[in-house]
C-alpha cells in the first residue's frame, strides 16, 4: 500500500474523508426520505421539479442528476403512480413530455423541508459560518476538477 500511495498520503486521506462525509450525508438523506416512502433518487427529482417554474424533460432531469434517462423514467413512473409527479405535453415540442410536480408533490416537499433543515443543521453542528462557506467552495472545486477529468477521459476514449 505504501508504494501505491508513494508520497500522496494527504490526497488519499482527503479522498477517503470525502467518501466518508458523502456516505454520512447520503445516510441522513436516505433516512429522511425512505421513512416517507421515497428513495433518495426520487427525492432528488422531487426537489428539482419543486424548484422549477415549469415541467422538466426526462433527459434534462437525467443530465442534472448525472444518471441515465432510463433511471429517471423509472423514478418518474414511481412518483407518478404515487401522485407526486405527472407527465404533461411539452408546449415547445409535441413529441415530448415533461415531468412536473403535482400539488401533492409540493405538499410532500413542504412536509419534508423542516425535518431536513433540522437534520442538516445537526450534521454541520460546530462549523462556523465561514467554515461552511470554505467547505462548500472546496466541494465545488472538487466537483469541477472531476468534471474536467471526466471530459478529458471521454475525449481520450473517443479518439480513433
Amino acid at each position: 500500500m505504501a508504494r501505491f500511495i508513494d508520497g500522496d498520503l494527504p490526497v488519499f486521506e482527503a479522498g477517503a474523508a470525502v467518501r466518508t462525509a458523502y456516505h454520512a450525508v447520503e445516510r441522513m438523506r436516505s433516512h429522511g426520505s425512505e421513512g416517507r416512502g421515497v428513495s433518495a433518487g426520487a427525492l432528488d427529482l422531487l426537489i428539482r421539479l419543486g424548484a422549477a417554474d415549469q415541467g422538466i424533460s426526462i433527459g434534462d432531469l437525467a443530465r442534472a442528476a448525472g444518471v441515465s434517462s432510463r433511471n429517471v423514467t423509472g423514478l418518474v413512473d414511481t412518483l407518478e403512480r404515487d401522485g407526486l409527479v405527472r407527465r404533461v405535453p411539452d408546449p415547445k415540442d409535441r413529441r415530448s413530455v415533461l415531468a412536473e410536480i403535482t400539488p401533492a408533490g409540493q405538499a410532500w416537499i413542504e412536509a419534508f423541508r423542516e425535518p431536513s433543515r433540522l437534520a442538516m443543521r445537526a450534521m454541520f453542528e460546530g462549523f462556523a459560518p465561514e467554515e461552511l462557506v470554505v467547505f462548500r467552495d472546496l466541494c465545488l472545486r472538487l466537483a469541477a476538477n472531476q468534471h474536467r477529468l471526466a471530459d478529458r477521459l471521454r475525449q481520450i476514449g473517443s479518439r480513433p
